[in-house]
């Protein structure tokens, strides 16, 4: 899968934004191999929680920032069935509220470098398909990913009750 990365203010240059997306991937895919697909692209926006909320505003009628916004464009079954071999395919968008995930970030004492780091996974994981809102079981099925992905990077469980 490849990346398209943008990163705006107000996020921090004294990380690299795109290498710690790059890694979460590389670490996704380890636990979910329908997403190693060289077909497979996603474009990540890191950005505000102003912009994040319009976006939410708009395209999901909820009138407040969130922390990760996952837009899926290839149903599951599609992703699952899809060959390695033709034209590229495009999984999804996500985009990242900066202040959101920051203050997550403190709120879980945690640094914020590994809390963005969970969100890609997670919102990686919406635009393969999964959800955590269907479900008890399904939630369960989706943080276990999470936290193993996580675990590939030194990330401790986000959820904490998994070791």
């Amino acid at each position: 899968m490849d990346l398209e990365i943008d990163i705006e203010a107000p996020w921090p240059g004294s990380t690299d934004w795109a290498d710690l997306a790059e890694a979460a991937l590389e670490a996704l895919v380890q636990v979910a191999p329908e997403l190693d697909n060289p077909r497979l692209i996603a474009s990540l926006l890191f950005t505000s929680d102003a912009e994040v909320h319009v976006l939410n505003r708009e395209w999901r009628a909820k009138d407040k920032p969130t922390n990760v916004l996952s837009f899926p464009m290839l149903e599951r079954a599609a992703l699952l069935d899809l060959a390695p071999d033709g034209p590229p395919e495009m999984l999804g968008d996500l985009a990242l509220a900066f202040e959101t995930c920051a203050r997550e970030a403190e709120e879980k004492n945690v640094p914020v470098q590994h809390h963005a780091s969970h969100l890609i996974v997670h919102g990686l994981l919406h635009l393969a398909g999964l959800d955590h809102e269907i479900s008890d079981e399904d939630a369960e099925a989706m943080e276990a990913l999470e936290t193993k992905a996580l675990a590939l990077i030194g990330i401790a469980d986000p959820y904490g009750d998994r070791t």
